[in-house]
């Protein structure tokens, strides 16, 4: 398309971007301790969720990127299905975070850390830049979003 006003600079069209998010849900067990902290101080600290409980999460990933023109899709459904699979589901799924899953084992299992641990599992698959946002429910009433 020529510009108008000159007759000869091609007009291009601005990228077409979007988002594009997936939710997925896991269940699993943890306690919410700091290694650093007295039994006394983690019980003041952490309260209730001081003893082993469970959460059934769930967890939005939107995707940014541009819109494919062959496809209409910002990012292929069946890999980004595949990716959170094994970035989510395989390592948390009715695992005990503080006892199953190592990245845990010196880092206290709240849901912020549990963010950026999913963030860092979907990096290793997902494209640099492809991963926008993540939510992460660990109950209707708490919940973290990351944007790494």
């Amino acid at each position: 398309m020529q510009n108008p006003a000159s007759g000869s600079t091609p007009v291009t069209s601005p990228p077409r971007i979007a988002t594009f998010s997936r939710i997925d849900t896991f269940s699993a067990s943890h306690r919410l301790a700091c290694k650093s902290l007295s039994d006394a101080e983690n019980k003041e600290l952490f309260g209730e969720c001081n003893q082993r409980h469970g959460h059934n999460y769930r967890v939005v990933v939107t995707i940014r990127g541009e819109i494919d023109p062959a496809s209409g899709m910002v990012v292929d459904l069946t890999y980004l299905k595949a990716c959170m699979k094994e970035a989510i589901t395989k390592p948390l799924d009715k695992k005990n975070l503080d006892e199953d899953v190592p990245y845990f084992a010196n880092i206290t299992s709240t849901t912020e850390n549990l963010a950026m641990f999913i963030w860092g599992n979907l990096q290793k698959c997902l494209p640099a830049t492809a991963l926008h946002k993540l939510k992460l429910y660990e109950t209707d009433q708490n919940s973290v979003s990351y944007k790494g």
